[in-house]
Formats: C-alpha cells, structure tokens, sequence
C-alpha cells in the first residue's frame, strides 16, 4: 500500500486531507510536533526515519498580519523548508504535492490569474508562500502545487466561522467590499487532491514528472468578502443581520491585501472532472449539510 506522508495534519486542508486519503493509501498524519518545518534538522530526520512513497505538505505559515513582523519565520516554515523537504524526495525517490496561494499575486491585473501569470506578492505572507513555489519548482523533484485561495470550512479559525460566530453576538457588522477573490471549501480542495491521485496511485513518480506544474485549484466565479458574508448569512438563513459594506481603507491592516485575487480554476486540467461548481454552491453544500 502507498505510504503517504502528510505534513500539517491538524490544519484546515490537512485535516480533510487525511480523511479523503485513507482509502487510497496508508496516511502517516504529522503536526508540527511531529515535523516541525521550522527546524531543517528535525525534518530530515522524521522523513529519512518514515521514507514515504508520496509527501503531501500541507503545513504552512498563514498568520497573515504576524509575518509583517516575523517574515524570517513566514520564509523558512513556507519557503526554505521546501530545501529540506525535496533533498528528502531526492534521495529517498518520493514526489511531492505542495499548497500555495492566491496572495502570490498583486492583483492589479482585473480579470483571473493562470498560471502562467507573473507572481509579484505584495505582503511578507505572499512573498513567503512564492519563495516555497520557487524552490521546489528548480529542485529536480517530480511535484504539484496547488494554488488555492480565501481557504473555509466548518473547523479550525476562518471567515465563515468567525461570521457565524459574530451572528450570535451582532445584529450589524461591516466587511469590507473591495477585495475580490474565491472562497474555498478546504474538503474541496482534500478531494480534488484525492481524485488526482487515484489516476497516479500506480506509477506515482511517472505520474508527477509527466503532470509536474503549478494548478489553481478553486471554485469558479468571483466575491468579495462583504457578498460572502451576505451569502452566509443568507443560507445560515440569520436575515436579522445588516452586512455594511465598507473599503479596506476604513478596515487598515498590516498587510497589504491585492484588491482582484481572483484564480482562474485549472486543476480539470489533471483530470476530466467535468464544470467546476460555482463558489456560492459549494458554500450552501457546507451550511446545508
């Protein structure tokens, strides 16, 4: 049976992940307990001692505002870790499936990144989380790496939690309404990571260099964070809630966030997966479920 190795266990995607993968392979779930990509050493260490078929990383730095503050960290946990990672792959002959994300870019360009896009990261977070894609795109290893953006689901810290939370405490709230992007269902992301590989499980290694690149993987069409707030409050069917809309200007962060973040899906291109769902149903599939 496959030996899967999957980093970040306990985080949203991570946790789905494992749940999706168990019936394909034996899944080897690690917390930063276990390999922390802080510290090089120890992850050499717990991958020489496990030597997977596959790794999966799907731990990250993703405090946003913090990594103005501590970019070094962002940079090893989201960049340079990715080194000692793919020397692993390289002498243990394993491929690699790596998360990445929309904030790669600055989003000036109005209309849907592709792949083929150049990245220009506007905040320590991005800059992190491009370092990462760069370094494993040069190191010879045979990987996938999943774009994904406005990561949700019903565990963990994220927006559609924390505007559920507020809907039994508020009766007006304001989000802002001028940043653009998907919401993403990180089940959503676990399964289409699944049904990718099913079609490689038998010849891992072949598959991967033969499909290597950078995917954008997220629901189709397009919101800001005001209309996904509406939308949740809509189907969690909280009608006595006022949604104000207001500009990033009036809600300053330390960050810089791009304004139009939005990925043009292009993980079908792995699979005939047939229309990519529309954001604002897999959002009713979530609360509704």
């Amino acid at each position: 049976m496959t030996k899967i190795l999957l980093l970040g266990a306990n985080g949203q995607v991570g946790w789905e992940l494992h749940r999706c993968l168990m019936t394909i392979g034996e899944v080897i779930p690690t917390t930063r307990k276990e390999i922390d990509l802080a510290n090089d050493q120890n992850i050499v260490d717990a991958i020489s001692a496990i030597r997977p078929d596959l790794l999966i990383n799907a731990a990250a730095y993703t405090a946003v505002e913090k990594a103005e503050d501590e970019p070094e960290l962002a940079n090893q946990v989201n960049g340079y870790a990715l080194e000692a990672i793919s020397q692993c792959a390289k002498k243990y002959h394993f491929p690699l499936i790596h998360y990445s994300t929309d904030y790669v870019f600055d989003g000036t360009k109005g209309e849907p990144y592709t792949e083929k896009d150049t990245p220009n990261p506007i905040n320590a977070y991005g800059r992190s989380k491009l370092l990462g894609e760069q370094i494993l795109q040069v190191s010879g290893v045979p990987y996938l790496i999943f774009r994904t953006s406005w990561i949700y689901g019903m565990r963990g810290k994220n927006f559609l939690l924390t505007m559920l939370k507020l809907a039994q405490e508020c009766t007006e709230i304001k989000v802002v309404n001028d940043q653009y992007g998907i919401p993403t269902w990180s089940r959503f992301v676990a399964q289409v990571t699944a049904d990718v590989l099913v079609r490689g499980i038998d010849d891992l290694n072949n598959y991967f260099e033969s499909h290597a690149g950078v995917y954008h993987l997220t629901p189709s069409g397009a919101t800001t964070w005001y209309e996904f707030a509406k939308a949740i409050f809509a189907v969690a069917r909280h009608n006595l809630i006022q949604v104000l809309p207001i500009s990033s200007d009036e809600y300053p962060t330390k960050a810089k966030r791009p304004k139009f973040s939005v990925l043009k899906p292009n993980f079908q291109k792995l699979y005939s997966g047939g229309d990519c769902l529309d954001w604002l149903a897999v959002v009713k599939l979530v609360i509704e479920a």
